[in-house]
């Protein structure tokens, strides 16, 4: 299993980091225009795995995709970060490019990928990556709901007051500060619905810091998270990787599910060797629809700008 990972930033070296400790690739390749950056922060892990016991060879490259031939997962994370203040929309103007030559080399090399989208913003990334390659739509997917997910059940375990190995709980919808969509009524400590712990009033509380926590890190950072965006990459992979099926909240590309067509959206999925094995269209209230199709209309708002 050969793993490629473009941009070695924060994002990017997290993901190869987190990949090459569960020790089921054979080669992460972590590739990065700039000149050296990779090949250092390659050399820097490699000098890891005695100390945390893998043997996942980890490569750094500048800017030669021709090394990344053959790849089973292409990893995207390339493009500017965000900044305090900023929204992942605002990234598009230059992200969009950079996703889209990034995503054509990837193919050129490995035509038989698996592609990963991180860059914001993710949804219409994800979109792009459809729209301007061939490949089947199973084998294109957006990391979202996986990360907001990890979110909101670190935001749960934190109101109840309890471990997060008990708590569960999901996102869907788009992955922005306004569109994501906090399943507080599905949610649950140990198969207890977490209502039966949580008040009305300190639940809306847990949605709201969810759907804001990526911004809420930014501000405290500086800069974009990277440890659980990485986390949530590595646990995908690992699903393709070792065929788990497991189930993710991803960005796929929707025709019909949910009642959306031509839109990439954060829903429930089976991820295992071909990528997104099944998209799995749960039966919403009529509050969700409400808001899904809001958090689609934001959405596709920034698809237009494409």
């Amino acid at each position: 299993m050969k793993i490629t990972v473009v941009g070695a930033g924060a994002v990017g070296a997290s993901c190869a980091e987190y990949i090459a400790i569960k020790d089921f690739a054979s080669e992460v390749v972590l590739l990065d225009i700039k000149e050296g950056y990779a090949e250092g922060k390659a050399m820097d892990l490699m000098q890891t795995a005695s100390l945390n016991g893998f043997d996942t060879k980890i490569t750094g490259i500048t800017n030669d995709y021709s090394k990344t031939a053959d790849s089973d997962v292409c990893i995207i994370t390339s493009g500017i970060p965000r900044k305090p203040g900023m929204t992942r929309e605002e990234l598009i103007g230059i992200n969009a490019g950079i996703v889209k030559t990034v995503s054509s080399s990837l193919i050129q090399y490995s035509p038989n990928t698996i592609i990963i989208v991180v860059s914001n913003p993710m949804d219409t990334m994800t979109y792009l990556v459809h729209k301007s390659t061939n490949l089947p739509k199973n084998r294109i997917i957006g990391m979202g709901g996986a990360l907001d997910s990890a979110r909101f059940k670190y935001r749960l375990a934190e109101a109840i007051g309890g471990p997060i190995s008990d708590v569960d709980g999901m996102v869907i919808g788009g992955h922005s500060d306004t569109g994501m969509i906090p399943l507080t009524r599905l949610a649950t400590r140990n198969g207890v619905p977490v209502s039966e712990f949580l008040s009305e009033e300190r639940l809306n509380q847990v949605l709201e810091d969810t759907k804001v926590g990526g911004a809420t890190l930014t501000k405290l950072l500086g800069t974009s998270a990277w440890y659980a965006p990485g986390a949530a990459v590595s646990g995908m992979v690992q699903a393709i990787a070792c065929d788990t099926k497991k189930v993710f909240p991803c960005s796929a590309l929707l025709e019909g599910e949910y009642g959306f067509n031509d839109i990439c959206l954060g829903v429930p999925v089976i991820l295992g060797k071909n990528g997104i094995e099944d998209i799995i269209d749960i039966k919403l209230n009529d509050a969700e629809i409400a808001t899904m199709k809001e958090s689609a209309k934001g959405v596709k708002a920034v698809n237009d700008l494409l």
